[in-house]
C-alpha cells in the first residue's frame, strides 16, 4: 500500500538508535512530491549487500520529448543515458552518509563504453524507474537515523532532480546519445545488404587506454583510422549523414603486418562492433555483423558431446570426436569445440587471432607434413576448413596472421597494417601466392553436417545447500551457478559485468524450455525472444537493477562451459 513520505520520516525517527534489524519496518512504497520511492529489500546488517530501492518518476512530469524514447532502440539509448547521469550524480556524493560497513553509499550499476539494454533504468507503466542500492547507515549495529533521513530526504531527491528532470539535462547530449545508437544500428543493418561483415569508419579511434580501461587512448602517438581507397565504402545514416570507411566483404579476410603495428587492435575493434558505443568512444561507427564470434584456444575447458570431427579425428585409443566430451580440453580441441558450438547457434563471422590460438590448430606446414604423415595427425587445421565453412555454411572469417603466408592461398582480402595504417595488399598477396606456391598439402576431407545437441534439464542444478537457487556473477568472467563456477575468461566479447549477471539468470530461465527434445539453438532462441518481447525483467523473480543485455552466443557459451551440463545428440 502506498504511503506518504511523512510516514517514512516518522518511521526512521521512531527506529533511530535501535538495533539494525529495525530497518525492516521502513520497507514499502512512499509517495514524495515529485517521485515514488519503493524500498523493496532491506539489508539484514550493515555489512551485508546494500538494500534494494526503486525511484519512479512519471514521464509526464519528467518532461522529456517523447521522440527521444519512442521505440525499442531509442528507449534503450534513453535509459542508458539516464543511468549514466544517475551514476555521476550519485558518485559525486560517494562517502557521504556516515556509518560503518556498507552503510551510506547510494549506487547504481556503472555503465561502460557500450550502449546496452539495462535494468538499472527502465521505462514501464509510463514512468521512468531507477533501480538503485542504498547502504542504510548505522554506527556499530545501531541505526543512524539522522543519516538515513539525509539519504532519503536530501540526497536521493537531489539525484532524482539532476537525473530525471528535462530542464536539468543537456537535451542535446541526450539526443546525440540516442542518435549515435540509431545510426550504428542502421549501419549494422546495411552490412548484409551490401555483402559486408564489418565496417570501420574513417577517423575512428581504435586503441584503448589499457587492457583494463576501454576508454579511447589520448595523446601522442595516436593515428585515426583511414580506409585503403580500394576498400572504402560510403553509407547515408539517418542523423550523421554520409559516413565513409573500410568495408570488409564476406569471405576470408587476413589482417597482417609486423608486430605492434595494430593488427590485434583492429580485430579487437571489430569484435566489439557487435555493440553500439557512446559518443566520444572513437568506435561509434565501427560495426560488425550481429553474428560475429571471437574464437580462441581455451586449455582446460569443459566440452560436452560436441562434434569436432571436421577438425579432430582419429584420436588415440579410438576416442569418438563426433560426440566429443572432456573436462580438460587441449588448446586445439577447445578451439575446435568453440567453432562448432558457435556454428551450432548461428555464427556468421569467426574472429581469430593467431596469438590466442593453438598453433597446430591453425596450420601444419609442408615440412611437418613430411615428418608426421596425415594418418598419424588427428588435426585438420583451420586453413583447410575455412573455405568450406564459408561456402557451405556462409560463415566468414577475419584472422590476424603474422607468421604464415600459406593463408594467402585462401584469402579474399588481405589488409596489411603498418604503424596503425591499413593497406589493401590483396593483389600483392595473390601474386606472391601464385609466384611461390605453397608446398603443403590440403588435409581436409569431406565435411558432414554436424548433429544437433539437446541440453538436459536435470544437469542444471543452481541450488546451494538448502537454498532453492543461488546464481551470481563474480566480476566480468565468472558465474557461480549453485556451487559450480562457470569460467567465461575466454568469452572475449563480454563487455559489462551486468551482462554476466543477466547470463547467469538466463541459464536458469532457459531450463523452462529444456523439455528433452528442443535443441540448444531452439532453447536459446526462445529465451532471446522472451527478452525482446518482455525485457530483461523476465529473467528475475523481482525487479533488479544489475542486469544488461546479452546475445544468444554468450548465453550458449556459458551453458557450454557449465561443468555439470549434459547434452544429448540427435540426428
Amino acid at each position: 500500500m502506498m504511503q506518504d513520505s511523512k510516514e517514512l520520516e516518522s518511521a526512521i525517527r521512531r527506529i533511530d538508535n535501535r538495533g539494525y534489524k529495525a530497518y525492516q519496518e521502513i520497507q514499502g512504497e512512499y509517495r514524495f512530491e515529485s517521485f515514488t520511492l519503493s524500498i523493496d529489500h532491506v539489508q539484514p546488517d550493515p555489512f551485508a549487500a546494500p538494500s534494494r530501492v526503486r525511484v519512479k518518476v512519471p514521464l509526464s512530469a519528467a518532461g522529456f520529448p517523447a521522440e527521444l524514447f519512442r521505440g525499442r532502440g531509442r528507449g534503450i539509448a534513453f535509459c542508458d543515458y539516464l543511468a549514466r547521469r544517475f551514476h555521476i550524480a550519485a558518485s559525486e556524493g560517494a562517502g557521504e552518509g556516515g556509518g560503518r560497513g556498507k552503510s551510506g553509499p547510494i549506487g547504481i550499476e556503472r555503465p561502460g563504453q557500450e550502449i546496452l539494454e539495462r535494468t538499472s533504468v527502465v521505462i514501464r507503466d509510463r514512468q521512468v524507474e531507477a533501480r538503485i542500492v542504498v547502504g542504510l547507515p548505522a554506527y556499530g549495529r545501531r541505526i543512524a537515523g539522522a543519516q538515513a533521513l539525509e539519504i532519503f530526504f536530501s540526497r536521493i531527491p537531489a539525484i532524482v532532480e539532476h537525473t530525471f528532470r528535462a530542464p536539468r539535462i543537456d537535451l542535446d547530449a541526450l539526443a546525440l546519445h540516442v542518435q549515435v545508437k540509431e545510426d550504428a544500428d542502421h549501419l549494422r543493418d546495411l552490412l548484409e545488404e551490401h555483402g559486408l561483415v564489418a565496417f570501420v569508419a574513417n577517423g575512428a579511434i581504435l586503441p584503448r587506454r589499457s587492457g583494463v580501461d576501454e576508454r579511447p587512448m589520448t595523446g601522442e602517438p595516436l593515428v585515426p583510422f583511414r580506409s585503403p581507397p580500394s576498400l572504402e565504402v560510403r553509407f547515408d545514416l539517418p542523423h550523421l549523414g554520409t559516413v565513409a570507411g573500410m568495408g570488409l566483404k564476406k569471405g576470408i579476410t587476413l589482417i597482417v603486418g609486423g608486430g605492434f603495428h595494430g593488427k590485434s587492435t583492429l580485430l579487437s575493434a571489430i569484435e566489439q562492433g557487435i555493440y553500439d558505443h557512446v559518443p566520444g568512444d572513437g568506435r561509434e561507427y565501427v560495426v560488425s555483423t550481429r553474428g560475429a564470434v571471437k574464437i580462441r584456444a581455451e586449455d582446460g575447458r569443459n566440452v560436452q558431446n560436441v562434434d569436432i570431427s571436421p577438425f579432430i579425428s582419429n584420436l588415440p585409443f579410438g576416442r569418438d570426436t563426433k560426440a566429443f566430451s572432456t573436462a580438460d580440453a587441449s588448446g586445439s580441441t577447445s578451439q575446435a569445440a568453440s567453432i562448432m558450438e558457435s556454428l551450432e547457434v548461428g555464427a556468421d563471422l569467426l574472429l581469430i587471432d593467431e596469438d590466442t590460438s593453438a598453433t597446430n590448430f591453425m596450420i601444419r606446414d609442408h615440412r611437418m607434413q613430411e615428418l608426421v604423415a596425415k594418418d598419424r595427425e588427428p588435426i585438420t587445421p583451420f586453413i583447410d576448413r575455412a573455405r568450406t565453412l564459408f561456402t557451405r555454411y556462409g560463415t566468414s572469417a577475419i584472422l590476424v596472421v603474422g607468421g604464415s603466408g600459406d593463408y594467402f592461398d585462401i584469402a579474399d582480402t588481405v589488409i596489411c597494417m603498418h604503424e596503425y595504417v591499413p593497406d589493401d595488399c590483396s593483389a600483392r598477396a595473390r601474386d606472391i601466392s601464385c609466384a611461390s606456391a605453397s608446398r603443403r598439402n590440403r588435409e581436409a576431407g569431406p565435411m558432414e553436417d554436424f548433429r544437433r545437441r539437446v541440453p538436459l534439464r536435470e544437469s542444471f542444478d543452481a541450488r546451494k545447500g538448502r537454498s532453492e537457487e543461488k546464481v551470481s556473477a563474480r566480476g566480468l568472467h565468472t558465474i557461480l551457478f549453485g556451487v559450480t563456477p562457470v569460467d567465461l575468461g575466454a568469452v572475449e566479447q563480454l563487455a559489462d559485468s551486468a551482462q554476466t549477471t543477466a547470463i547467469g539468470r538466463g541459464m536458469v530461465y532457459a531450463t523452462r524450455y529444456m523439455d528433452g527434445s528442443r535443441s540448444l539453438p531452439e532453447v536459446i532462441g526462445l529465451v532471446c525472444n522472451d527478452i525482446r518481447d518482455r525485457g530483461l525483467d523476465v529473467l528475475a523473480p523481482y525487479p533488479r537493477g544489475d542486469m544488461a543485455g546479452f546475445r544468444g552466443f554468450e548465453l550458449a557459451a556459458a551453458i557450454n562451459r557449465l561443468r555439470t551440463v549434459a547434452m544429448r545428440q540427435v540426428l
